[in-house]
């Protein structure tokens, strides 16, 4: 069963801060329903969005689609393929950033045990990258 403490967030804070000041974005920590670490992401020096909303506009053309206007001021990063998602519109920094940010994340004592064929789900705890949020868009500073 996907489980945080606070002490276990306490102890992943300093690398997740310390990727947030390697790449000049300011983030909060929390824990939601003591199952899902979650990083927000407030402000910051990447184009995150615009990196975002390019990858969208992509895969609309590939597949035919009308661009839908983008994803806003605020969205959640995929923790499992958004770093690809920004390398293929070019923006490496971006995808740097995510990758080593859900490496923070999941610290040392992180597992997914999980089968989603037999239905078997167990997973140290979900992560959760948020960039801005409904009331606060995300404001690039660069």
């Amino acid at each position: 069963m996907a489980y945080i403490s606070q002490e276990m967030k306490k102890e992943l804070a300093p690398a997740i801060k310390a990727v947030a000041k390697k790449y000049g974005v300011k983030v909060t920590i929390g824990i939601d329903h003591y199952s899902s670490l979650v990083v927000k992401i407030k402000e910051g020096a990447l184009d995150l969005i615009g990196a975002a909303n390019k990858h969208h506009e992509l895969e609309n053309e590939r597949r035919g689609y009308n661009h839908f206007g983008g994803v806003g001021d605020y969205f959640d990063i995929n923790p499992y393929h958004s770093a690809d998602w920004y390398r293929k519109v070019g923006a490496e920094k971006e995808a740097s950033f995510v990758e080593e940010m859900i490496a923070a994340m999941k610290g040392t004592k992180w597992y997914d045990n999980s089968d989603a064929m037999t239905d078997y789900f167990d997973t140290a705890y979900y992560l959760s990258i948020k960039v801005g949020q409904w009331n606060k868009p995300y404001i690039y500073t660069a």
